[in-house]
């Protein structure tokens, strides 16, 4: 699908949200013991590392983080059958509301206490962080614009490098993916350096301040009626 067809509005908001992933993995990985709540590719293969006995690594806290994940999910779904096709632009702000209000959540606990990679704290933020992402990343296969999942880049890295001129392609879609890929790599090192020189907060209530300010730009947009004729449009793939 060329990028023309994609409504900007959508593209800028997808990237916001992918440099929100970055800044939420960087403090759950560093902050929270080296586990993931919006790639869950990597979540799989950390349980891997923890159930072989690596120092550093949590099978519960991975565990919590895949179950509330999938819940998430789950009930995004949910939601999702109730919205028709051609109001997909409710179901983004549907599931951007739900982030902005479980990860501002989570900024507040961590702003709250000593400490947020033990005890109760670690797992409050797993929690509401994995739910978060979990309703994102349905939503976010249920809109299936390519190259955006906003949380993993492994086909999006396949498709620039299979599809560059070196790979014997046109180089399609190739600014999309390069701005996901440099959103994701900011929102993780803004993350870290936040995390590391901060407060654990700091990150997610970026990550969250970002998620608002973009669907409220979104929201007041005349991108919004395109992006709704765009996602009904016959024979564009749901995700489903």
């Amino acid at each position: 699908m060329a990028t023309a067809s994609i409504p900007r509005s959508l593209l800028g908001t997808l990237v916001v949200l992918t440099t929100a992933s970055g800044l939420i993995d960087a403090l759950c990985y560093l902050g929270l013991g080296r586990v993931f709540t919006a790639n869950m590719t990597g979540n799989i293969v950390v349980l891997g590392f923890a159930a072989a006995g690596a120092p550093g690594f949590s099978v519960p806290a991975t565990l919590t983080s895949l179950a509330v994940f999938v819940v998430g999910a789950i009930c995004a779904s949910r939601v999702i059958a109730r919205i028709p096709v051609n109001q997909r632009s409710r179901l983004l702000l549907t599931a951007m509301t739900t982030e902005v209000a479980f990860v501002g959540a989570a900024a507040i606990i961590a702003f709250s206490v000593p400490s947020v990679g033990h005890g109760w704290p670690r797992y409050l933020l797993i929690a509401l962080l994995a739910f978060a992402m979990g309703v994102r990343n349905t939503t976010m296969r249920r809109l299936a614009v390519p190259d955006m999942t906003t949380t993993v880049l492994t086909m999006t890295v396949t498709g620039l490098a299979a599809d560059s001129t070196l790979g014997g392609g046109s180089n399609q879609a190739a600014a999309r993916r390069a701005a996901a890929v440099a959103a994701m790599v900011a929102g993780a090192a803004v993350g870290a350096a936040l995390y590391l020189h901060s407060w654990a907060g700091l990150p997610l209530a970026v990550a969250a301040t970002l998620a608002a300010a973009s669907g409220l730009a979104f929201w007041h947009s005349q991108g919004r009626a395109e992006f709704d004729a765009w996602a009904g449009r016959p024979g564009r793939p749901s995700g489903s």
